[in-house]
């Protein structure tokens, strides 16, 4: 038997097309046919499926749990509540650094068509750069306004940074009274009306760290000014220095030109002692017992009570040191105010060695003498704010003052030679960046990148012209020149930058009193406490060798080692008298004059508007 297999091909895909509408037709056929079966049928129709919810709904339901437990975590947590602030701040301040470090990489990059458009571009740079900062501090609050402060101090910065930076000694935003009384509690264990009568809720003064309340302190009796710290620095101040310092390095990372790392390692050094007020208390004794026994116009307010963050002390009434309206109402002459303020900055820093570091016009307030003061002039001088002080080593204070006698004397080869010698040793400055330092430390461009010669030294700055004066100012916008000043900030021991920061103060203060003396008068003060200093450090360093060996051969070596030191230190003493004397005539001389223009402002006043005009004319009230 044979089986014959018919193999067939394959279908179409026109017979598949046909094959697939015959299945369909029969499916929707018979699924009528069941739906018709089911209507007609006893069985009990299914229930209708409810709408689903439409998605909109969740989102917004989402985000309000979120937003809730984020709220109720940040009330009530305090490591997520630090970590929320910290990345804001930090942003806000790496945002606006990094936004002027390209800034300026731009600016110096680009190319101008004449020297007035570079310096007319690098300045609106430094206001730019400077303004995103300032706003950044400001709206970061607390210590970040101290950072602030530290940068508007930094005098060797173009001045578009310490200007746009300087209102930051007034813009700071005061705590609740609620927040002052409930730290009254917690700090004291008693309320505000228990400790003062009349306590102002309102504060005279509102400062980065702290501010300050008026009442009448009713265990003493006294009208007394009270510090309160704000409360929420000592929460924050650990996030917030590890932010700033933070914040500083990535700058310096990226951009090494910029570094200003030194300024965070300083904060978290020297903030922690200002945040004490115990530690305050303990800094105007100190300056209290220094001046003891010096005839001074120098007024340290008393302190009456001290807690590590509450501070009772004296309240003083007077005006800014700077009020020239308040001078003259009270008959208060404004060139000796100028010059009493040097004296007292420089025996801090040249006799004493240990100096108040925070100085600034809010510092201090002037105020008519007393009959019991022992002030030689008819004023007194309160210094505030006791809370940071710098002490000043011998060996760097001598060869400070070494420094500022060779700016004193006339240019030569010897001289030019002990400038950069001390320069180093002071500061570690080397001579590429010596130009730089020098206009630093005097405030007077002596010989700087520019070829202005005709000063030799700083007694001949008064004859630097204003357009040489304007020259050299727009010099500092050059982008090397700024990277300069970077570098020389970087390499200054802070003591030395504070101890020009001083010198800038009694700079700045002589400009605002409208002096009528010389610029350099101020410099002649400062000159003869650095021949006290050296002199003092002369006969110390005899005398130490002369009680040397005293101590081991007796009294009898003690005479005669005291006659040898007598006979050794005569040259050093004659040259130390003359050079004394010799600049207390150029002071004599500078004063006359200063008493000629004051007194030829006197009488155009009076020939103008009589006797008030010649009172107005000779306060520099107009």
């Amino acid at each position: 038997m044979h089986i014959i297999l018919k193999f067939r091909s394959p279908p179409s895909w026109h017979s598949s097309r046909s094959f697939l509408r015959s299945q369909k037709s029969f499916v929707r056929h018979n699924n009528t046919d069941l739906h018709e079966r089911l209507a007609s049928s006893d069985v009990p129709k299914a229930l209708p499926k409810r709408p689903r919810e439409k998605s909109w709904l969740w989102y917004p339901t989402t985000l309000l749990a979120l937003t809730g437990a984020g709220y109720y975590a940040y009330e009530n947590h305090q490591p997520f509540r630090h970590a929320v602030l910290a990345t804001l701040r930090c942003s806000q301040l790496a945002r606006a650094a990094i936004s002027g470090a390209i800034d300026y990489k731009r600016t110096f990059a680009h190319t101008y068509a004449s020297e007035e458009d570079r310096l007319e571009a690098v300045s609106q740079c430094h206001v730019r750069s400077a303004t995103k900062v300032l706003n950044a501090l400001l709206a970061n609050g607390g210590i970040y306004i101290k950072l602030g402060q530290h940068i508007a101090s930094l005098i060797v910065l173009p001045r578009e940074w310490t200007s746009t930076m300087a209102p930051l000694q007034d813009k700071c935003d005061a705590t609740p009274y609620e927040d002052i009384a409930a730290l009254f509690l917690s700090d004291m264990g008693r309320p505000i009306s228990e400790l003062f009568d009349d306590f102002d809720p309102v504060p005279i003064g509102v400062a980065s760290l702290a501010q300050v309340h008026v009442g009448y302190h009713k265990a003493s009796g006294k009208k007394v000014a009270v510090k309160v710290q704000h409360p929420h620095l000592v929460e924050f101040f650990n996030i917030d220095m590890n932010m700033v310092q933070s914040t500083l390095g990535w700058i310096k990372y990226w951009f090494p030109e910029f570094e200003f790392t030194w300024l965070g390692e300083e904060m978290r050094e020297n903030l922690p002692r200002e945040m004490d007020f115990v530690h305050e208390a303990r800094n105007t004794a100190h300056a209290v017992a220094d001046f003891e026994n010096i005839k001074t116009s120098l007024y340290i307010p008393e302190v009456i009570s001290a807690n590590k963050r509450i501070l009772i002390m004296e309240y003083i009434q007077g005006g800014r040191v700077d009020d020239l309206a308040y001078l003259s109402k009270h008959n208060i002459d404004r060139n000796k105010v100028a010059l009493e303020l040097t004296r007292i900055f420089n025996r801090m820093v040249f006799m004493n060695g240990w100096f108040h570091a925070d100085p600034h016009p809010g510092n201090l307030l002037i105020r008519p003498a007393s009959k019991s003061s022992k002030s030689p002039y008819n004023f007194e001088i309160a210094l505030l704010d006791h809370g940071l002080y710098f002490d000043l080593e011998r060996e760097l204070r001598v060869n400070y003052s070494r420094l500022w006698l060779s700016l004193i004397a006339r240019s030569s080869p010897i001289v030019d030679a002990d400038r950069r010698k001390y320069a180093e040793l002071v500061g570690n400055i080397t001579s590429d960046l010596y130009p730089v330092f020098e206009a630093a430390i005097t405030g007077k461009p002596l010989r700087w990148w520019i070829d202005i010669r005709r000063a030799t030294g700083m007694l001949d700055m008064a004859s630097q012209t204003e357009e040489e004066m304007e020259l050299i100012r727009n010099t500092v916008a050059q982008g090397d020149i700024l990277v300069s000043v970077l570098d020389v900030l970087r390499r200054l021991p802070r003591r030395v930058l504070m101890v020009m920061k001083l010198n800038d103060l009694a700079r700045h203060l002589d400009h605002s009193l409208a002096t009528t003396h010389s610029s350099v008068r101020i410099f002649l003060i400062t000159s003869k406490y650095c021949m006290k200093a050296v002199w003092q450090d002369e006969k110390d360093r005899f005398r130490e060798g002369g009680l040397g060996f005293g101590s081991f051969l007796g009294s009898a070596w003690y005479v005669k080692s005291s006659a040898l030191t007598t006979h050794l230190i005569a040259p050093t003493y004659r040259a130390f008298a003359t050079g004394y004397s010799n600049i207390t005539i150029i002071e004599l001389m500078m004063d006359w004059q200063a008493s000629l223009v004051k007194s030829s402002a006197w009488l155009r006043g009076f020939y103008s508007r009589g006797l008030v005009g010649a009172h107005d004319a000779a306060a520099g009230l107009y």
